[in-house]
Order: structure tokens, then sequence, then C-alpha cells
């Protein structure tokens, strides 16, 4: 994300309510924790100082804060809001800045590790990239990593259910031009990185166009599977923003639409009415060069 002043509409209003967003956005699964923060090289390592980029209301930064490692992290947040609900929480460890991606209050070559959760999308830009190279040090880590409901997924991959794919295919109409991370076109940032043949090099070396960041990307995902009720579904569809800024006549048939789409042969019930909801985690990493 921008700072809140240059944030796009959607975004700004969309993710305003940021209680909300707290509540009903996932937490990450342990499986997916353990394997990111492997890759990440940080598993298990003492003293390991952690940038986070968009920080959010914290519901990645509670999982570092509570890692027996006793991480210390700097929480980066444009969002006044949201940047507000994460510095209640009063994590351990964790200092909560207000900053964005490129351009962020933390010293040269400060982190270990940097963290993107949920959000490098609305920041893959060679800016952010130069400013992520600022602070890391050589051969840290950069880590991405998203919650992605099937419902909320890239066109291209395949969902577990009918109704989930008929729901993904209702909520991408709603494309309003912003960076999401089902239109996977954040890779695109390190894919641009000049070449790093030596001849090259040595030019670019004087044109500060050198590449900052390892390729081939390395990634992972884990599936994983929640039961939610209808009324918690729609609560967590509508903290995307593209959804959270629908109005009146709108935002009516987006609803009749999602409990239409309920109605389907292949909805998984349990004794509770709840809804059997699928999804991924997916997470990627690259070394500071």
């Amino acid at each position: 994300m921008a700072s809140q002043n240059d944030l796009p509409a959607a975004a700004e209003e969309g993710f305003k309510d940021a209680a909300a967003y707290d509540i009903h956005r996932p937490n990450y699964p342990h499986e997916a924790v353990e394997k990111f923060l492997q890759n990440l090289k940080i598993a298990g390592q003492d003293e390991v100082n952690v940038v986070e980029i968009a920080s959010g209301t914290g519901k990645f930064t509670e999982v570092l804060a509570a890692r027996p490692e006793r991480y210390s992290v700097k929480a980066v947040e444009p969002h006044g809001p949201m940047r507000e609900k994460l510095a209640q929480k009063d994590l351990q460890g964790v200092e909560v800045l207000d900053g964005k991606a490129d351009k962020m209050p933390v010293d040269d070559e400060w982190g270990d590790v940097c963290v993107a959760a949920q959000a490098f999308h609305w920041f893959a830009t060679p800016e952010a990239l130069k400013e992520i190279h600022r602070v890391l040090r050589p051969g840290a880590v950069l880590g991405m990593i998203w919650n992605v409901d099937d419902y909320n997924k890239p066109q291209t991959w395949s969902a577990t259910t009918k109704w989930e794919q008929e729901l993904n295919d209702y909520i991408l109409r709603f494309d309003d031009g912003l960076p999401r991370f089902r239109h996977q076109k954040w890779q695109e940032v390190f894919e641009q990185q000049p070449p790093a043949n030596p001849i090259q090099a040595i030019r670019d070396t004087f044109a500060d166009h050198l590449p900052r960041f390892s390729l081939p990307l390395g990634d992972d995902r884990v599936k994983w599977t929640m039961w939610l009720s209808e009324e918690a579904l729609w609560a967590r569809i509508n903290t995307l923003s593209q959804i959270a800024v629908l109005k009146g006549e709108e935002r009516e048939t987006a609803i009749k639409t999602f409990k239409g789409i309920l109605q389907g042969d292949d909805v998984t019930r349990n004794e509770k009415g709840e809804i059997e909801v699928h999804g991924v985690t997916y997470f990627a990493w690259t070394d500071r060069i």
C-alpha cells in the first residue's frame, strides 16, 4: 500500500474498518508459517531483526511476536486506522512505525529479513525494491505470503468446488484496475531487473541498475479448509476492498448473488450449518544480493 495520503480511494475506503478486517481476515496456518520462516532462514534463530512492510492490523505481526525466537520487529504501516489497531495490541518486540514500502523509517542494512504479508502486490515497484534492498543486510531474505481463498484466487488456479469458482468469477467482475494478488503481476518487478552478467554489471554499477534480488523466486503453498457461517463468510468477503466500497443497489445485488451461489448443490455444510471454505497459503522468497 502507498501512504494513506496517496492510497487509491478503493483501498482507503475499503480498509477503513480496521476492526472488521482484523476479525474476519483469516489467520495463517501453522504449517505454512513454519515452512515460510524456514525458507526465510529465521526459524529457530534468535536475535533476528525483521522488517515487516504494510503490517496492516497485525495479522502476521502477531505470529512473529508469539514466536519463541523473540524476534525484533519493525512493523511499517501507512494506513492510519490499521496502524492504530496494530499499536493497540502492544505486541512484544514490535515497534509500530508510520511509513511505506518505498520510504521506511529503518536504518540501512538493519534487517535480517523483510516480510510482506497479504500486501506485496500493492507496492511491487522498482522504488519499493530499492528501499527494501537498502534496509536489508547482504544475504538477507525478502519473503511474501498471502492467504488466498478459492473465491478470490487467480483466474488460472483451479477452485476446489463449483460454487467457489462461481463466486470467484463474480468477484472478478469488480476489477477496478488496482493491483491484486490474483492478477499475478507482482512477480514482474523481479523479472524486470537487469540481467546479472559481468559486462552489464560493470556498466550498471555506475547507473545504479544492478539486480537487487535473486531469481528465480522460491515459492510454495499449503492448502487449508475451514468452516464459516454464511454471515461470517459474507463478512470475510466484505473485507475485500473492491467489495467493501459497494453501495446501495449494487451492494444489494452482490448480497443477493452471494446468497444464490450458496444454494449450489456442491456447498458442504456441517451440523451447525457452517460452510466448508477452501483456500491456500501461498508464499515466495528471494535473497537480497
